[in-house]
């Protein structure tokens, strides 16, 4: 099995959009021989994410729920604020759930990269 490195610039596209090619690319549905119990999937490096779209209004509107474990430890960041600082952890987040609900998922995630 060789992996191929794909390397896409995320320039003016949009996230959602972007994460569903990221994640056929990793899962390795591209390819012809394609077995979902095998990890065959390839390298992806995306460039420009922060330039990266976010359509409507999610920007203002969305926020981004975490708890951490204590009664009233329900923390609320909005997406602007993430955005702002690392617009990687967005597309990671986004890729990370469209990836398929099993042991194979950390691995695939651990070939996404970021420059």
């Amino acid at each position: 099995m060789n992996r191929e490195t794909h390397i896409i610039d995320a320039t003016g596209k949009v996230l959602g959009r972007l994460a569903s090619q990221i994640a056929i690319l990793l899962m390795g549905k591209h390819k012809k021989d394609y077995d979902p119990s095998k990890d065959m999937g390839d390298f992806v490096i995306v460039k420009n994410v922060d330039k990266i779209k976010l359509s409507g209004k999610k920007l203002e509107k969305e926020i981004y729920y975490r708890h951490s474990g204590y009664i009233g430890g329900l923390k609320e960041i909005p997406i602007k604020k993430i955005f702002a600082k690392k617009p990687e952890f967005l597309l990671k987040k986004a890729v990370y759930g469209m990836l398929p609900k099993n042991r194979l998922r950390k691995k695939m995630i651990k070939r996404l990269k970021f420059e």
